[in-house]
């Protein structure tokens, strides 16, 4: 019997795929649910697996464009075993090479030497050393990335304000409780919770942060889906963490993880990364103290976290060691004010240094 292989639905707004490997060839055998193709969108990227196990047949290549439903080959179960590979082709004897014909000297005249003096030396190109250099097709969703940066920083009057946090109490909390809140739910208390529910508490006090720009039309969003940012070894995606305002801090814990882990082994679906209305990135996961995050279009701002460093600062009269982050706010100012962005910042700086505040409130 002869099950056949197509191409899946990858969300609404995908209509085609690339194939960008084929990890298992044409009259192999394979097993039920062993990886047999990598597709790339412009997205995320999807592999298929064998429907049942048997003999792969395929009939796309590398750099195909297949669209959503085609029918791109079939397993057939009626056969097992390995298949037979074809022998390698003979070694064809080398013969030697003729020696090349001696060149025509060539007369210059008089006229020829004039000219050259006449035209600058030219400085010889430096060859280029074999081994120095390397090339690969960009993937489709690092064009796509690539494509969306330029587009914020064109059609956008991005503009970042800057401030910095005591994470004191954030660390204490956290080094006092992660113990028990691991053991109570089965996922690590991290600082990332913490920050969702300061943007949420943010977002109910200063609502344009929460809106986005379409066409000669203001956007307000009344609910509070927050993208996380998580790096993967192909690119930086935004899955979206839906209804945080709701969640409980395990909850936020335990859905962050898991998108993370899909991301690492590619199974982010098009869905997970649709509808979010503001970002939150993480560059101090890499020791980044201090940077400027870009938009994530159509959203209208994007919070950046930092690492967190040991620094001396001035606490009542007195300076003190403690734990600081550096946190930035880069939003569009067609929608957004400077003061509206400041104030934005400040609540979040204001709440994650007495969590008491907002906690009771969320």
């Amino acid at each position: 019997m002869k099950v056949e292989l197509k191409i899946p639905a990858m969300g609404e707004s995908v209509s085609e795929a690339i194939v960008s490997s084929i990890l298992k060839q044409n009259g192999s055998i394979v097993a039920q649910d062993e990886e047999v193709v990598e597709l790339e969108t412009d997205k995320v990227n999807q592999v298929l697996y064998a429907p049942a196990a048997g003999q792969l047949m395929i009939n796309v290549a590398v750099d195909d464009i297949v669209k959503i439903g085609q029918l791109i080959g079939y397993v057939d179960t009626s056969v097992a075993g390995e298949t037979e590979q074809p022998p390698p082709p003979p070694a064809q004897e080398s013969k030697p090479l003729a020696p090349p014909p001696a060149e025509t000297p060539v007369r210059k005249t008089a006229s020829d030497f004039a000219d050259e003096l006449k035209t600058p030396p030219q400085p010889p190109k430096q060859p280029v050393k074999e081994g120095s250099e390397t090339r690969q097709r960009m993937s489709g969703l690092r064009r796509t990335i690539a494509a969306r940066l330029v587009d914020a920083k064109n059609n956008t009057a991005m503009l970042t304000t800057f401030n910095e946090i005591d994470m004191s109490a954030i660390v204490d909390i956290r080094s006092r409780e992660k113990e028990a809140f691991e053991k109570r739910y089965g996922v690590r208390l991290g600082f990332m919770s913490f920050f969702v529910k300061a943007v949420v508490h943010a977002l109910k006090e200063v609502p344009k942060v929460n809106a986005y720009i379409d066409g000669d039309e203001i956007v307000s969003v009344n609910t509070y889906d927050i993208g996380v940012a998580v790096s993967t070894e192909k690119g930086l995606l935004v899955p979206v963490v839906r209804g945080c305002d709701a969640l409980k801090y395990w909850e936020l814990e335990k859905t962050i993880r898991e998108y993370a882990l899909k991301a690492r082994d590619g199974k982010i679906t098009v869905d997970d990364l649709q509808g979010g209305s503001f970002t939150i990135t993480n560059g101090g996961t890499f020791g980044s103290l201090l940077s400027t995050p870009i938009l994530n279009a159509p959203q209208s701002a994007i919070l950046g976290m930092h690492s967190i460093v040991k620094r001396p600062v001035v606490v009542n009269e007195k300076i003190e060691i403690r734990p600081m982050m550096y946190v930035a706010l880069s939003y569009d100012h067609r929608l957004i004010d400077g003061k509206e962005a400041v104030l934005f910042l400040v609540n979040i700086k204001n709440n994650l240094e007495e969590p008491a505040r907002f906690l009771l409130d969320l």
